[in-house]
């Protein structure tokens, strides 16, 4: 006989393990024993057929327990919803919203989009800033309840829609182009030392790859600046050259503080919402208010 049903003992227990990091550390979350936690997880994998922890320090969910993760989180907030509806929440509990957002988004758009979410009793965002070719992992790992990604690809379990193109320019201040652009683009700006947001950061090097039909990348002299408005910041100083979001270059341009490389040569990067398919009044409000505010900060 197939099994079927998902325990929701063990379904919280395992990610009870999961958020706490060891068997340990999750009894005492649970007032159980570890050995009861232990046992716990070892029928849900059982009755999984599969693996689901990694049994390191801290322990962490293979692909397939993060499946079981993400369900057991979404469970918690269809109960806390539940509760809310029914008049059943106690006064100091909290509706968490988390959300995955790449820090151009977080420092230009995202957070005026979160001050016009209908007020709920206890509504708490809860933010995490990651890449945003990377804040899908967030999502399928069941961390977060939503994202700003560039994958128009969705989730397992959840749902995707556009929110537009948001610009970057190539830049740099007036004096780093007299000491290092003299000549055509495509020659010298390989060899001109970059601002970048990070060591995953590609966007300059897809932008050296693009003015050279394919071949090359940034210079070795990159300098990484993991803030939005320090990395703009850092191009205005003469810190290197590097790829600006338009909203915020558009002031340093007209101060005479940045001048553009490639006026001809936008380059744009879809985003797009994607959220767990759950009917929370919570979450449909942010993401109401997150598409409402994206249709008027990004290009169409």
């Amino acid at each position: 006989m197939m099994v079927t049903e998902l325990p929701l003992d063990q379904v919280r227990t395992l990610l009870a393990v999961v958020d706490e990091g060891t068997f340990d550390a999750a009894a005492a979350a649970l007032h159980v024993t570890p050995s009861a936690v232990s046992q716990r997880v070892k029928a849900l994998e059982q009755r999984t057929g599969r693996v689901l922890l990694v049994r390191a320090k801290p322990v962490r969910p293979t692909e397939s327990g993060e499946v079981v993760v993400r369900f057991a989180r979404q469970l918690a907030r269809l109960e806390r919803d539940a509760r809310a509806a029914l008049g059943m929440s106690g006064e100091e509990e909290l509706t968490r919203v988390s959300i995955a957002v790449n820090a151009d988004s977080l420092a230009t758009w995202l957070l005026e989009a979160l001050t016009r979410v209908p007020e709920q009793p206890g509504l708490c965002f809860e933010l995490r800033r990651e890449d945003e070719t990377r804040t899908a992992e967030l999502l399928r790992e069941g961390l977060v309840m939503a994202a700003v990604t560039s994958s128009p690809d969705p989730v397992a379990g959840c749902s995707v829609r556009p929110l537009g193109r948001m610009r970057y320019l190539a830049a740099a201040s007036p004096g780093f182009v007299e000491r290092y652009l003299d000549g055509p683009l495509r020659e010298v700006l390989p060899g001109a030392p970059t601002v970048t947001f990070d060591r995953s950061d590609d966007l300059q090097d897809a932008f050296v790859r693009r003015l050279r039909r394919g071949r090359g990348r940034a210079a070795a002299v990159r300098h990484a600046v993991p803030t939005s408005e320090g990395f703009a910041e850092a191009v205005a100083l003469g810190l290197g050259w590097g790829l600006v979001p338009e909203v915020q270059a558009e002031p340093l341009l007209r101060g005479g503080r940045l001048v553009l490389l490639a006026p001809e040569r936008p380059v744009d990067v879809p985003l797009y919402w994607q959220q767990w398919k759950l009917d929370s009044p919570a979450l449909a409000g942010v993401a109401e208010a997150v598409t409402v505010a994206a249709r008027r900060a990004l290009r169409a």
